[in-house]
């Protein structure tokens, strides 16, 4: 059998680590469980990544990549402002849908309270997704769909804790409800504040 090269490895192992966090927890997660789920020795999971800490930074560069492919693509749409941040909501959240783990893995303070390169990792993640945000917002106001005296900041930042609580929310409750259509729901509520009259109805619009 022909041996994986390096790279190809630190994937397998990362994957590993996002997938088993989501079954034992972030913080009770052991590279000898990362090992057997992978199918190595626990001295190889170490010949990747060094120490533990040096691990979850990988796995925080895998999910920020990840993600910022998906706003990315949202962005390079030409569609009105208010559609591209219902597109952009749907796609943090279907994402999330698809990787249990990332709310855990996120705001785990114990995690991140050993690791200030982790913390500092996922702090900067927000505050990009918080500027991507922003943008359309402001993007919105200045096409007319959004009141004109909307402060994009702020408006962003209540976009942005609507994600997170969500995500807490979901998966303190064990995934018990569907997170992209309790967004929808959340998020069509949210964005009637935005808009002159308390309605649009290109706010109306498929998340």
């Amino acid at each position: 059998m022909a041996r994986k090269d390096a790279d190809t490895r630190k994937q397998e192992i990362v994957d590993a680590a996002i997938r088993l966090a989501d079954k034992v927890g972030p913080d009770r997660l052991t590279t000898e469980a990362v090992a057997q789920d992978v199918g190595i020795t626990q001295p190889a999971v170490f010949r990747h990544f060094p120490k533990k800490q040096s691990l979850w930074e990988a796995v925080a560069k895998h999910i920020s990549g990840r993600m910022q492919k998906r706003w990315a693509r949202v962005l390079g749409d030409r569609n009105p402002a208010d559609e591209r941040l219902h597109a952009l909501i749907a796609a943090q959240l279907t994402f999330i849908r698809g990787n249990p783990a990332i709310p855990a893995i996120l705001f785990s303070r114990e995690l991140h309270s050993g690791n200030d390169a982790l913390r500092n990792a996922f702090y900067t993640l927000m505050g990009k997704f918080h500027g991507v945000i922003a943008g359309l917002i402001r993007a919105g106001v200045e096409e007319g769909t959004f009141r004109q005296d909307l402060d994009t900041r702020d408006a962003a930042f209540l976009v942005l804790g609507l994600v997170q609580g969500l995500a807490v929310r979901w998966s303190f409750s064990g995934k018990s409800f569907d997170i992209v259509e309790e967004g929808r729901r959340l998020f069509e509520l949210q964005m009637s504040a935005f808009v002159d009259g308390g309605g649009n109805d290109r706010t109306g619009g498929p998340l």
